[in-house]
């Protein structure tokens, strides 16, 4: 039961890792990226459609984002619903493929990403520390229940804690490394 607990408490925090790591890929850099998109909704035939759904998004060059919709009569909504994205970019098209220029950053729009990358942060720690004290919580009723011996449980404590801190570097780690990417010039 208790390797129960383990595995639930790996889980949790793959997946929390998992959506950090989704969360700052779409946050821009210098660098053009296709996840940046992603959250994109263009009005196709009266729905919201996503636009990786609906066209290809290729990135040819380290600056610019390519869009070919596969439907040549949703170019322009698909150019619409770029532009009025919060990502500030400006779309290029020529009725068929829509190229998008990724300007480089300011340094004070730099710094206003490294503030969001480091909420982020303190967000990632907090799901990992919740999943700790959710497994501490199961682990203190297995042995109220008398499922577990004390002994086991203490061990098992110190080894979830174990596994909190690795998680937590593992979340620093990701940070300092996206940090680095919005820096680099």
């Amino acid at each position: 039961m208790i390797d129960d607990v383990y595995d639930m408490m790996k889980d949790a925090v793959s997946k929390s890792h998992e959506a950090l790591r989704n969360t700052l890929s779409r946050i821009r850099t210098g660098r053009a990226n296709s996840a940046l998109l992603d959250s994109i909704r263009v009005d196709y035939y009266g729905t919201r459609t996503p636009l990786n759904q609906m066209a290809s998004i290729s990135t040819p060059e380290p600056r610019l984002i390519m869009v070919k919709p596969f439907d040549r009569s949703s170019v322009s909504g698909v150019e619409k619903a770029i532009q009025s994205s919060d990502l500030g970019l400006n779309p290029n098209s020529d009725g068929e493929i829509i190229r998008i220029p990724i300007p480089p950053l300011t340094e004070e729009r730099r710094k206003e990403l490294v503030k969001v990358v480091r909420k982020h942060r303190e967000e990632g720690k907090v799901a990992v520390r919740n999943h700790r004290r959710d497994c501490n919580s199961m682990l203190k009723d297995m042995e109220s229940d008398g499922d577990a011996s004390k002994d086991d449980v203490a061990r098992a404590l110190k080894t979830i804690q174990e596994m909190t801190d690795t998680a937590v570097a593992e979340v620093d780690k990701t940070i300092e490394a996206k940090e680095k990417e919005i820096t680099e010039i």
